[in-house]
């Protein structure tokens, strides 16, 4: 059992804190029992996996926690990255939030079947936070990395402006299609929103608020736009 402060796989979890290191050495960790048993079922094989009170003194594995509380379990992971695919993906621009970017993943793979693909300014996937926030859907659903221009398929820009309604118009279109969502607070640029196939907009109460958080507003375009390919035909 691990009873020194100075272990290798104590100090690699610390490193892991930082997206430097993560870049580095192509590793993330997963806290939490409930992550490394999602892992577990994807068929993720880890690096190593330290357990309070199995391999690790319970205090030092908190010492190390990036919750803030004491944790259980704390898995060592290479990174993966996929290539996009799927009849429904989802592509981010500028989403810098980690909460966010994890929620985003695992409302994807709850709804959709097709890939998070992080294009420019995004926060890192494999972050503490964001592995935390998408509750082991990244084990099972690996995130992408593209341009706006390599994005195949139908792309359709989510923005309050646009004229076009979810839920009501949403005719015509077709897959794959990779629905775009741009930074919490600014959207997605002008020139993309321009240059997307479509534009749609979550219709919201004139007497509530003037937009909603990008993952909660992913969730419901993710939900809005499955239906609209399962009527279109599309499984």
């Amino acid at each position: 059992m691990i009873r020194s402060t100075d272990n290798d796989k104590l100090k690699t979890i610390r490193k892991l804190a930082q997206k430097r290191w993560r870049d580095k050495l192509g590793l993330f960790a997963a806290e939490g029992e409930d992550l490394v048993e999602a892992a577990e079922r994807a068929g993720w094989e880890p690096r190593f996996v330290l357990r309070a009170g199995v391999e690790v003194e319970p205090e030092l594995l908190t010492a190390v926690s990036a919750l803030g509380s004491g944790t259980r379990a704390i898995g060592v992971y290479e990174q993966r990255w996929a290539e996009p695919a799927g009849d429904l993906s989802v592509w981010l621009h500028a989403v810098e939030d980690p909460g966010n970017v994890g929620a985003i993943v695992r409302s994807l793979h709850a709804l959709a079947d097709g890939t998070a693909i992080l294009g420019p300014a995004c926060a890192d996937p494999y972050s503490p936070k964001a592995v935390r926030a998408s509750m082991g859907s990244v084990f099972a659903r690996p995130p992408a990395r593209a341009g706006f221009d390599e994005l195949a398929g139908m792309r359709v820009a989510l923005d309050p402006s646009a004229p076009r309604a979810l839920g009501a118009g949403v005719e015509g279109l077709a897959a794959p299609l990779v629905l775009c969502l741009g930074a919490e607070r600014e959207g997605l640029p002008a020139e993309l929103r321009e240059r997307a196939d479509a534009e749609v907009r979550i219709p919201l109460r004139a007497d509530g608020p003037e937009s909603l958080n990008v993952a909660m507003a992913a969730t419901i375009a993710l939900y809005e736009l499955s239906a609209a390919l399962r009527m279109a035909g599309h499984a």
